[in-house]
């Protein structure tokens, strides 16, 4: 068993040397879900995020922005199981540092958030004052 994992490393280490050594990391965001899974629903002046966090003790330990098209959001998933060790992983955890893109431009001044079973919901509005529209020019006769 131990002689096929030398094997297994010195392929990996032939296939360093031939692709280079950043090979490997293009594959870390696909092997890699993006922590924390979000799901964003939107209506016509709405968005609703839903991010799931599980394991916070303390809500400061999320920190998210909100900056025009995009939020932002950092923090650490922690399950407290000391004295165990882990053998199956699939409730990723760790420090995370997210930028989710919106679907258009939200209002900074008016936002609504809340912690509930594990889950974050953020409710954010449209900055309709964001809409590009033609302004009509207002020709007037004569001179200055």
């Amino acid at each position: 068993m131990m002689n096929s994992f030398n094997h297994m490393h010195e392929w990996r280490k032939n296939i360093d040397q031939f692709f280079g050594e950043s090979f490997w990391n293009e594959f870390d965001s696909i092997l890699k879900p993006n922590i924390p899974q979000v799901n964003i629903f939107k209506k016509e002046y709405e968005i609703l995020c839903v991010i799931n966090i599980p394991g916070i003790s303390q809500i400061k330990q999320i920190n998210c922005e909100i900056d025009g098209y995009h939020m932002h959001i950092k923090g650490e998933i922690k399950i407290p199981a000391s004295g165990y060790e882990l053998i199956q992983e699939e409730i990723i955890q760790g420090s995370f540092n997210r930028t989710i893109e919106l679907p258009y431009k939200v209002r900074e001044d008016k936002v609504d958030a809340r912690y509930e079973h594990g889950l974050v919901f953020i409710h954010l509005f449209k900055d309709v004052h964001d809409e590009h529209r033609a302004k009509a020019i207002r020709i007037k006769e004569g001179e200055k």
